[in-house]
């Protein structure tokens, strides 16, 4: 075995059982690439609402803590933040009560059209999302340290036409 190629995992013996149960060759490599993101995903997920937790933020908060934080101002309406996090408008009305409440965010009038609100991040809104963030990046970190940057940068790149092809299919 190649010093860089890393040790089997359950997905190579996944792989193998469908291999055996006559699956397509065609498309095992796609099958295996499939259950790596998923369970990588599953993987980050669970890392980053650990790490989060610890500290009394959930992951979603994070979300939408970052989408304001980016956002000019440091402002969007609803619909905004519903298009950034890719959620419900029920679902966004809900956590935006729920981060109001915690007093990251307000909600203010359109001073241009009165029906119409932006949601703000306040001061404590703006330094909460600064700390996330520093505890996302450590995260990032570890990910970092198992790939050299051009691994990174190829696996970027794949990982991209993926979901613009994915994405493609789902606007069809």
């Amino acid at each position: 075995m190649p010093v860089n190629t890393p040790p089997r995992d359950a997905v190579d013996d996944l792989v193998d059982a469908v291999r055996r149960g006559g699956g397509d060759e065609r498309v095992l490599g796609a099958k295996s690439l499939s259950y790596r993101l998923r369970r990588v995903a599953h993987q980050l997920e669970l890392a980053m609402r650990r790490e989060l937790s610890a500290h009394g933020i959930e992951l979603w908060e994070l979300e939408m803590l970052a989408a304001l934080k980016r956002a000019p101002e440091h402002r969007l309406t609803p619909g905004q933040v519903m298009a950034a996090v890719e959620l419900t408008s029920g679902s966004v009305t809900h956590r935006i009560t729920r981060l109001e409440a915690r007093g990251w965010v307000r909600r203010d009038k359109d001073p241009g059209d009165r029906r119409s609100v932006f949601v703000s991040l306040t001061a404590e809104g703006k330094r909460q999302a600064l700390a996330s963030f520093a505890l996302k990046t450590e995260i990032e970190r570890e990910i970092a340290k198992a790939l050299d940057p051009e691994t990174i940068d190829v696996v970027n790149d794949a990982l991209r036409r993926v979901s613009h092809h994915l994405k493609g299919k789902d606007e069809q």
